[in-house]
Parts: structure tokens; sequence; C-alpha cells
């Protein structure tokens, strides 16, 4: 396989996965409790793994002296992984209610930076992105306990869209460069 054939198909396989997380986007955005509900039994499922692979970690150590943080903070992980698969309702809010101080935060943050960087191309831009994220932030939190519903799900779902797109975009140009590749070596 030659190089332009290898890009050619890894062109197709970028813009159907791209397809595929446009797919996967849209339903999360019409099922935004479902995917919310997945999200967090997945952090769950992976905090429950960490939890024990510390804990087996801790006691293969033998010596709780030096071992008694990983020890505590397996123990940790796995009653919040445990905690987290039992009330998956509960860690929704909490993942909300995370998102919707993330927002604000980080909101904030780009606005005092755009006007930092205020005299360089593009600073609008950063200022636009802080007031989006601040906006969406209050309104999650405002919204609190309904926007757990559908909060993390409509996030999720967007990211997936955007992720999709870019994909489908990448695919597109990088097959058009090695079709072009490919009529210029004329094959």
């Amino acid at each position: 396989m030659s190089i332009i054939d290898g890009i050619k198909s890894n062109a197709k396989t970028a813009k159907w996965v791209g397809l595929l997380l446009v797919i996967a986007g849209i339903v999360s955005m019409f099922a935004p409790v479902g995917a919310g509900l997945a999200v967090v039994t997945v952090i769950a499922a992976l905090l429950a793994f960490a939890g024990v692979s510390m804990l087996v970690l801790a006691f293969r150590a033998g010596s709780f002296g030096d071992g008694m943080m990983v020890f505590v903070l397996g123990a940790l992980a796995l009653l919040a992984g445990i905690y987290m698969l039992a009330q998956p309702d509960v860690a929704l809010g909490t993942l909300t209610l995370f998102l919707a101080a993330y927002f604000v935060v980080s909101g904030v943050v780009e606005a005092i930076y755009a006007f930092q960087v205020k005299p360089v191309p593009g600073w609008s831009w950063l200022l636009f992105g802080g007031i989006v994220s601040l906006l969406l932030g209050v309104m999650i939190w405002r919204q609190f306990p309904l926007s757990g519903e559908w909060a993390v799900g409509v996030l999720v779902g967007v990211r997936l869209l955007m992720s999709g797109f870019q994909l489908m975009a990448i695919g597109g140009a990088a097959g058009a460069v090695a079709n072009t590749m490919d009529d210029a070596v004329g094959g």
C-alpha cells in the first residue's frame, strides 16, 4: 500500500468515525438524561476500578506506614465509585453543579484574560467565549435541579457533535489532498 492509499483509507475512516460521533452527539442531545447517566456510570466505574487498584497496591506494598495514604485514597475512590453507581441521579446532580461552577469560573477567567491581551487580534473572541461560558454556568446553576436532567447529556452531545464535524472535515480535506497527490503522481 502506498502512502497516498494510506492517507485515502485513513481519510475515509476519519469521515466514518466523524459521522458516528455526529450521530452519537445527536442521540445524546435528544436523550440527555440517558447520556448524563451513562457519563456518570463510566466515571463511577473508573473511580471504583482506580480504588481497587490503589488498594491492591497498598496491600502489596506491605507497609502501611508508607502505604497508608495510598490505602486511604484507594478506599475513598472505591467508596465514591460505589456510591455513584448506587445513586447515579445524585451523582448526576453533583456533576451538573460542578460543571456550572466550572463554566462560571472559566468564563470569568477568560473575560479577564481577554482584557489583558486586548490589543491582540482575536481578543474579542476570547471575551465572547468567556461571556458565553459565564452565562451558560449561571443558566445551569439557576435552573438546578432541573438542569441536572439535561445539562451533562446536552453538553456531551454538543462536544460529540463538534468532534464529529471536525473529523469529517479533516477526513474530507485529507482525502482531497490524497486525490490531488495521486493525480500529480499520475496514479
